[in-house]
């Protein structure tokens, strides 16, 4: 087994965060297996986002299937190819509304999170500004001397030109005031005006009294207004040089959950609107991406399906059913992954174990096939058993082996007390009957 030549920062992070049960943010590549498919037909959209189109999606599985995995390898990828990226999960503070500023929560978070290429762990706000207008000034010192009376407003006009476009959508005026009321504070140095809009940007002032004192702007970002500004960021970004933003938002369980049915149709009605949006050329250059686990989607009583119009839109037609799936439609569903790609990922994690541990894991092809058997021949899990359980399980051999001289898989699984029934069992076997390495 050849040990990956990756950073033991990464390597740590990513065993650490599986084992959590938590998706990692970077060393995705190096344990991802499967869903081709399903990647493919995400990034299907990006075209149509770079040429200044929308598009909107969800991806339902169940807990641990991997939904969020997927969510953060689109994340990845969109991010090298020059979008910006925003993400949050929902909670009980943050949803899409609510009378609590719930939906204002949510913002906050996405922008907290914003994130490039370059800028990959999120925070990426101050630093695409500052780009922007390093480069604006860039372009007039070519033309005019930067110590000339005219400089300014020379920058000034070329910004002007950026935000005249902003300018005509809905709350455009005081987006386009406070990019050029950082730039008067980028060139003459106020580090706490530059502070103060960076805040504004962020929903951070409560009345408009406030915002006006220390931006000089007489407009807040609300709980009603705040997915305008998430259009506006879209907008802006390509201008800055990006190709476009994706949003992507995940645990809508939350939704699902709320026990008032006025508050949860609230919710997907703002989803409603942001769909409508991006499939109605309504929103440019925004990619949406939302998971959720199936309930809360297909269920008439609590989930996404509750709200007609949602319902309306987004029931398949008759023909995607069972193995034949439109990985073109607005929800991808998500299957197990294979036995194959199982084993797969179990090579994968071995093989980073050992890189950050410094040596060489001594696992054969019959050991990997024994563990999953042993996983899927617990009770209940050919129904229940996810991905991310198996996972945590054999990072923990992993761990175990690696501290324990002459120990084997063998060992370490006749000592865990698998349990399983016989009805289960002759199920796993069908499953590995035609099981190849």
């Amino acid at each position: 087994m050849i040990l990956l030549a990756i950073p033991k920062r990464i390597a740590g992070a990513v065993l650490n965060s599986l084992k959590g049960g938590v998706v990692p943010r970077i060393g995705l590549e190096y344990v991802q297996v499967g869903r081709t498919n399903e990647i493919n037909a995400l990034l299907h959209d990006v075209e149509l986002i770079e040429d200044g189109g929308s598009a909107f999606r969800f991806v339902a599985g169940k807990f641990g299937a991997g939904k969020s995995f997927l969510l953060q390898t689109i994340r990845n990828h969109v991010m090298e190819r020059g979008f910006a990226v925003i993400d949050a999960d929902l909670s009980p503070e943050r949803r899409f509304s609510g009378t609590k500023g719930q939906g204002l929560a949510t913002y906050r978070e996405l922008i907290r999170n914003m994130s490039t290429k370059t800028r990959p762990e999120g925070g990426a706000l101050p630093l695409i500004l500052e780009k922007w207008l390093s480069g604006i000034m860039a372009e007039t010192a070519a033309e005019i001397d930067v110590d000339s009376e005219g400089f300014n407003t020379a920058v000034k006009r070329r910004i002007f030109a950026v935000t005249s476009e902003i300018e005509g959508m809905v709350n455009g005026f005081e987006f386009a005031k406070a990019l050029v009321t950082y730039f008067d504070a980028y060139r003459t140095g106020d580090d706490e005006k530059k502070s103060a809009i960076m805040r504004w940007f962020r929903a951070e002032y409560t009345t408009k009294t406030e915002s006006k004192a220390a931006c000089n702007i007489n407009f807040i970002i609300t709980d009603e207004s705040w997915y305008d500004f998430i259009k506006l960021f879209a907008l802006f970004l390509v201008r800055a040089g990006y190709k476009g933003l994706y949003v992507m938002i995940d645990e809508l369980a939350y939704l699902y959950n709320l026990h008032n049915r006025t508050t949860r149709q609230n919710n997907y009605e703002k989803i409603l609107a942001m769909y409508n949006d991006a499939l109605g050329g309504k929103a440019r250059y925004l990619g949406i991406i939302m998971g959720a686990i199936p309930q809360c989607i297909d269920d008439t009583e609590k989930g996404i399906f509750s709200y007609g119009a949602l319902r309306s839109r987004l029931t398949e037609g008759k023909f995607s059913r069972g193995d034949t799936r439109d990985l073109l439609a607005p929800i991808i569903r998500l299957k197990p992954l294979s036995m194959e790609e199982m084993y797969v990922l179990l090579e994968k994690l071995s093989t980073l174990h050992g890189t950050l541990y410094d040596y060489t894991p001594d696992i054969g092809e019959t050991e990997y096939v024994d563990f999953l058997k042993a996983e899927y021949e617990r009770i209940g899990a050919v129904e229940q058993i996810t991905p991310r359980e198996i996972i945590r399980d054999f990072i923990e051999v992993l761990n175990i082996l690696s501290q324990s001289d002459n120990m084997r898989v063998s060992d370490v699984l006749s000592s865990a007390g698998f349990s399983y029934t016989p009805v289960e069992a002759e199920t796993v076997a069908e499953e590995f009957a035609d099981f190849e390495v």
